[in-house]
């Protein structure tokens, strides 16, 4: 049975990854989280996978130092410090699609330091699902400004699809992108749900590259929205 730390348990990626392979009852699965990060260190690992990279686009702009030390140096702290035989870095498509932003530098900078021998990156698209607390789609049901053009594509992807890909491809390596299929635009998700929506910003596509086969449709995030108004 091969063994498992995850590291971000209680985080929203990570708790949801961490549920879904205890469930699978195929791996020994043990979460890692600030309170139990040093204790855990000590032991070896089949399979280490970082989910703890911090998700705040506008955070990491505006905290540029912080977001370093979160991103790339806590990658590296987790590379160089822990005793694993293959590495899993859960990033985002930001990694690729935002290079000319502080976020999405720091992204690409800790994929760079993973990407070697048998260890996956897994590039996350823009995520949705239950127990979601932030993020664009939030920001558009609550009325609050959206501070990116209108026009912008993004490739909604269910979570709970993610952790169950996931849980069944670690066998892979090198980088995959995960988001839905034929991305939408930001404007057609407000105008689905009937909220009037301030956008502000630049243009931010989020296609993603190299689909695999069985990934749902971005679009599908219309029908998760319809049920958050009810």
């Amino acid at each position: 049975m091969l063994s498992i730390a995850v590291i971000g348990s209680k985080g929203y990626v990570g708790s949801a990854l961490y549920k879904e392979l205890l469930d699978s009852s195929k791996y020994s699965v043990v979460g890692v989280t600030k309170e139990n990060y040093l204790a855990t260190q000590a032991q070896k690992f089949d399979i280490i996978i970082n989910c703890a990279m911090p998700s705040g686009r506008f955070w990491a702009n505006n905290h540029p130092e912080e977001d370093f030390t979160e991103t790339v140096k806590k990658t590296a702290d987790l590379l160089y410090g822990w005793q694993f035989k293959k590495f899993v870095q859960i990033s985002t498509v930001s990694a690729r699609c935002q290079t000319d932003t502080i976020y999405g530098r720091h992204k690409a900078a800790a994929e760079k330091l993973c990407d070697f021998g048998n260890n996956l990156i897994v590039r996350l698209g823009a995520l949705y699902g239950d127990n979601m607390k932030k993020g664009v789609l939030v920001d558009m049901l609550e009325g609050k400004k959206v501070f990116v053009d209108k026009r912008s594509r993004y490739s909604f992807i269910p979570l709970s699809f993610c952790v169950s890909w996931l849980a069944s491809n670690l066998d892979r390596q090198g980088i995959v992108e995960l988001g839905g299929k034929n991305a939408i635009t930001l404007e057609s998700v407000a105008k689905h749900i009937g909220v009037e929506v301030e956008f502000e910003g630049a243009v931010n596509h989020q296609d993603i590259e190299n689909t695999e086969d069985d990934l749902p449709e971005a679009k599908d995030v219309l029908g998760f929205m319809d049920n958050l108004k009810k």
